[in-house]
């Protein structure tokens, strides 16, 4: 919803995340702890989250910060479970989407570590421009793997590996994350792309062949990162990754039924 201009009132919010609950997700980004200036969709979080339902589901809630500030906001309320952190290989992107460098960033992430430990909070990175980016940046898999190695040696335990933009192939996906996994096995390895329709499917295939079994997705494929460039390629359709994963043989928890509620339900949302 980030990249949304109109904003999207708190009810319906709450409508639509409480279907997504229904559905038995292991992990709900629910929401952001940022400035309202910079992300004016999220401004109301911390109201979404006190009407969520979790009373049937035991899906974990995660949101994501772009500071400590806003980790520490987060980690007040018992309802948050995860944090989410958005780490760069490009520095260009690192201060358009944090307003930090790369060294301020990993000063910020072992300040989060110290929070989150303390809270009891799970911490998520995301380790964006994963493969490649448009600001011409140095770019090699070998950089990408020394960044992780980085945040493996700070105590991270779950690093999400990421599009950002749809420039990966399938072809890289299944390279990029075979080499950066092998770096440790105690390491919650994932995969957060984007893509159009067209070529979603071959780079979720691509991840899952190569060993990933954590996947970020959103319903109908809405999404994209309005601190990239101008244009927003979107998440990858979690149906998709359903199929795919179907195609594969390897089974899932959800409910499919309520998975269908909550997709009829998004079209409406995103309409609005």
């Amino acid at each position: 919803m980030q990249g949304i201009a109109n904003f999207i009132p708190t009810d319906i919010k709450v409508e639509y995340l409480n279907k997504l609950l229904a559905v038995g997700y292991p992990v709900l980004d629910f929401g952001s702890f940022v400035s309202p200036k910079a992300v004016p969709q999220m401004r109301d979080t911390s109201q979404v989250l006190a009407q969520l339902d979790r009373s049937k589901t035991k899906s974990e809630l995660l949101a994501i910060v772009a500071n400590l500030r806003g980790a520490e906001e987060a980690c007040e309320s018992s309802g948050v479970d995860i944090i989410g952190y958005p780490m760069s290989v490009s520095e260009t992107f690192q201060k358009r989407n944090t307003n930090k460098t790369i060294v301020e960033s990993l000063e910020e992430i072992m300040l989060l570590v110290e929070l989150t430990t303390k809270k009891q909070k799970s911490l998520v990175i995301y380790l964006s421009m994963a493969f490649g980016n448009p600001y011409g940046d140095p770019y090699a898999i070998e950089i990408v793997s020394q960044f992780a190695g980085v945040l493996v040696s700070l105590g991270i335990k779950t690093i999400s590996i990421s599009d950002t933009i749809g420039l990966a192939t399938a072809k890289e996906v299944g390279e990029v994350f075979s080499q950066v996994s092998m770096i440790s096995e105690e390491i919650s390895w994932g995969l957060h792309l984007h893509a159009r329709p067209e070529n979603a499917a071959e780079k979720i295939k691509a991840g899952m062949v190569a060993g990933c079994r954590r996947f970020d997705g959103a319903i109908l494929g809405f999404g994209g990162c309005p601190m990239a460039k101008d244009e927003l390629i979107g998440n990858i359709d979690t149906r998709t990754i359903l199929e795919v994963a179907k195609e594969l043989k390897m089974p899932h928890e959800l409910d499919e039924i309520a998975f269908l509620e909550a997709e009829q339900l998004a079209k409406a949302v995103f309409n609005t």
